[in-house]
């Protein structure tokens, strides 16, 4: 059984082991020989959950440079494979820099952050087609259909803090029916870092900016950003896991903890998450497998940035007793959950939580201790039926167990009649028996006749800060 990770059970956490450097052509044998057979079948679990959903992928100008890419392209390859579409973002700043030394012109902005004359304009259009052109021959060779399209519509940035940003532009609209069926034809679309205006000018785009826009107008399951660091330097510690709130934090007061070479991608990352995209990831971008691994791995390689998804949950309130009495009497009636009175529930009130939308309580679950164990019971999980099938009861289960981590115990037990399912393969619980029951509660299993199914998770103790 896996541990409660770093992704805090918020997604599945099959391994892959994909150690073994690349020598930018591909795995060779003693890299194939590291994926063993549970991690493939860990994979095919893990890969409903992402069918059809898209990924934006941006890739820092020095990744495209890096003996690696090749192998990046490939990671595509098998998230394509898996039905996960792709939308490829990339930059051009190292490029952009060498043409300039090679012709000896001077730029004013090599990333697109700044202002954009004339000459760098030039210089940027003719490297990001020639980048262009390298990832599509990449993209090729890896087996992979793509196209370049002119669905991205900038307007220029104007003037910001008193100086002129010039053909500097930024993201006003994107042709979302044509990225779709793009994505619908299983083509991947390569995203210069170049836009349009209404009369058809070019503008230099900052690809963290356009890879934000993408993520959040395509809604996105991810952004991910492929750059030539670890993850996101803070205070010169690699953050592996910040949630959105705290990253916020950081950057409204006191941004220079964030090493300047990262500042932009957390900036636009915490934009894209603010509009509701749920995940964005900051690796290395020059580590074999590091894209792959960084997805389906329980660890990851670089940094997950995730907004709550649990800010609709909360501790119940004794004025809550009705609300689940009434959720729960559903569940009683079709033999789902045990009866349980408005009395009991009101005072036994402090081990439920909640989920609440627009001030109205749509779903409950129950976390009661067994008495000295280190292990608890999840209860009474249930949805008014209107919600049912949205995900309401899996966040509640997930909620109660990273509660019970919290408080450092070290499993939670379910017991179902009808809800099987749902705990063992959405929820990731193990088969259990009427001996993880402590004596008390197993009496009761035994001469409550309801025969339930016996299911355990788990669980680890939670990092230290």
């Amino acid at each position: 059984m896996a541990a409660i990770s770093r992704r805090a059970m918020r997604e599945p956490d099959p391994s892959l082991s994909t150690t073994a450097p690349g020598n930018g052509g591909g795995p060779g044998a003693d890299e194939l020989a590291a994926i063993k057979p549970a991690d493939l079948r860990g994979i095919l679990r893990y890969v409903p959950q992402f069918r059809d959903h898209i990924f934006v992928v941006a890739v820092d100008g020095s990744i495209v440079d890096d003996e690696n890419f090749p192998n990046v392209l490939t990671d595509l390859a098998v998230l394509r494979s898996l039905h996960i579409r792709v939308v490829l973002v990339h930059g051009i700043g190292r490029q952009l820099k060498r043409l300039a030394t090679q012709q000896d012109i001077a730029i004013t902005d090599a990333y697109g952050g700044g202002p954009t004359d004339a000459p760098t304009l030039k210089l940027a259009l003719e490297v990001s087609a020639q980048v262009s052109h390298q990832i599509i021959e990449g993209l090729t060779q890896a087996g992979l259909k793509c196209a370049l399209s002119n669905a991205v519509r900038a307007v220029p940035v104007g003037i910001v803090r008193g100086v002129d940003q010039l053909q500097t532009g930024r993201v006003e609209k994107l042709d979302v029916d044509l990225f779709k069926q793009l994505l619908n034809l299983d083509i991947v679309p390569v995203v210069p870092p170049v836009g349009f205006d209404r009369d058809g000018h070019s503008l230099r785009i900052n690809s963290d900016h356009l890879a934000s826009e993408l993520a959040i107008r395509l809604q996105a399951s991810k952004l991910i950003f492929l750059t030539p660091h670890q993850g996101l330097l803070m205070g010169g510690q690699i953050e592996a896991n910040i949630p959105l709130e705290q990253l916020e934090t950081v950057l409204e007061k006191n941004a220079e903890r964030i090493d300047e070479r990262v500042r932009s991608k957390a900036q636009y990352a915490a934009r894209a998450l603010e509009a509701g995209t749920p995940r964005a990831h900051i690796l290395d971008g020059r580590v074999f497998g590091g894209l792959l691994t960084e997805i389906f791995d329980k660890v990851g390689v670089g940094t997950m940035i995730h907004a709550n998804e649990y800010q609709q949950i909360r501790h119940a309130r004794k004025k809550d007793a009705q609300a689940i009495y009434n959720i729960t009497r559903t569940g009683v009636k079709s033999e789902q959950l045990r009866q349980r009175t408005r009395e009991q529930i009101e005072r036994e009130i402090e081990q439920y939580y909640v989920y609440e939308i627009d001030g109205s309580v749509i779903g409950c679950a129950c976390l009661q201790p067994f008495e000295d164990t280190n292990a608890a019971e999840l209860a009474s999980v249930f949805v008014t039926p209107f919600y049912q099938g949205r995900g309401v009861g899996k966040k509640l289960a997930e909620y109660a167990c990273l509660e019970a981590q919290r408080r450092g115990w070290t499993r939670v037990v379910a017991l179902t009649t009808q809800g099987y399912s749902f705990f063992r393969n959405v929820c990731g619980f193990e088969d259990g028996t009427v001996e993880d029951l402590p004596p008390a509660r197993r009496e009761d299993y035994k001469t409550n006749g309801r025969n339930s199914r016996v299911l355990v998770k788990h669980l680890t103790a939670p990092k230290e800060a």
